[in-house]
């Protein structure tokens, strides 16, 4: 039965492309056969199911009542098929292999490990690793395919993919608005304590930026007074967490923060410009397919969250 059913198979794809053309010529045409094959192969299905599934006539192919039923069959069939096919297709060609990563704690933690839940679903023969650190990665020593970072990358040696722009803020905790009220313009930033963050490449305090003016002219402001946080970002959230004084970072970083109301949103006006995150390697080194499909799965999940609610005060 199996034998028979294999060499029907191709008789039945012509069946069901004459039975939608109403033509033996017009099925073969697009099946690339001569009419004559087209029309034995239906006589050959025809003799292997001992039925007639055609009424020909010399201007007209009309199904019969059997050739109606069998159709329908059929055509479930050859889509079943169609579609087991490309199924077994798309799992050979998947991606596999290993790809190792090193990201910063704030992006890491909020961004590409919330992810990869997701890319393993989509690509289960990536084995993928990554290492949460801000150090600055030897690539050839640390064995990572790219690193993320962030802000402008000065290094001409690396090959640059941005992933993102995300939005910053200033946060405080609402304790601290209690004490010192909210400022409202960037000169009164000069007498808040501020919370700020030592890049690790430079050793320098990353400075503010914040938006003034009608044309919203970007200004920098480098806090006189701070609280200098060296190695993770988020020993920033946790400073203004703690009442310890303003903190401008990136708004996906302290979303659970400002919905759970241990951090409130000031100066909404001088929201400060997006600072990009990218992933980087070194340049005349080729991605191995398993690196360059979790870079495009980070930059197609990069997208910029809602801002957090402002605080009123």
């Amino acid at each position: 039965m199996t034998r028979r059913v294999d060499q029907s198979l191709p008789n039945v794809e012509v069946f069901c492309r004459a039975y939608e053309c109403r033509s033996f010529t017009r099925a073969a045409v697009q099946l690339g056969m001569t009419p004559q094959a087209a029309s034995r192969a239906i006589a050959r299905l025809e003799a292997t199911l001992g039925i007639t599934l055609f009424r020909r006539t010399t201007r007209s192919l009309e199904p019969t009542a059997h050739g109606d039923r069998y159709y329908e069959k059929a055509r479930r069939a050859l889509e079943m098929l169609t579609e087991a096919e490309r199924e077994l297709s798309l799992e050979r060609n998947k991606p596999t292999g290993r790809v190792r990563i090193s990201a910063p704690p704030a992006y890491a933690l909020h961004r590409a490990l919330p992810a990869m839940g997701r890319f393993r679903a989509r690509f289960p023969g990536i084995d993928a690793v990554v290492e949460v650190s801000s150090h600055n990665v030897n690539f050839v020593r640390d064995d990572v395919d790219f690193a993320i970072r962030l802000g402008a990358i000065k290094d001409g040696s690396l090959v640059r993919r941005t992933l993102g722009d995300f939005a910053v803020g200033v946060f405080a905790s609402p304790g601290y608005l209690v004490r010192k009220s909210a400022p409202q313009s960037i000169e009164e930033l000069d007498a808040h304590d501020a919370i700020t963050f030592v890049m690790p490449a430079t050793g320098r305090t990353l400075p503010w930026t914040l938006f003034a003016g009608p044309k919203r002219e970007p200004v920098e402001w480098t806090p006189s007074r701070s609280l200098r946080i060296e190695g993770d970002v988020l020993g920033c959230v946790a400073a203004a967490v703690g009442g310890a004084g303003l903190v401008q970072i990136y708004d996906f970083v302290v979303e659970r923060e400002v919905s759970r109301g241990d951090l409130v949103e000031v100066m909404t006006a001088f929201r400060g410009e997006s600072r990009p995150f990218s992933a980087v390697f070194p340049k005349g080194v080729t991605l191995s397919r398993a690196a360059r499909t979790l870079l495009e799965f980070l930059i197609e999940d990069a997208r910029p969250h809602a801002r957090p609610t402002a605080f009123n005060g």
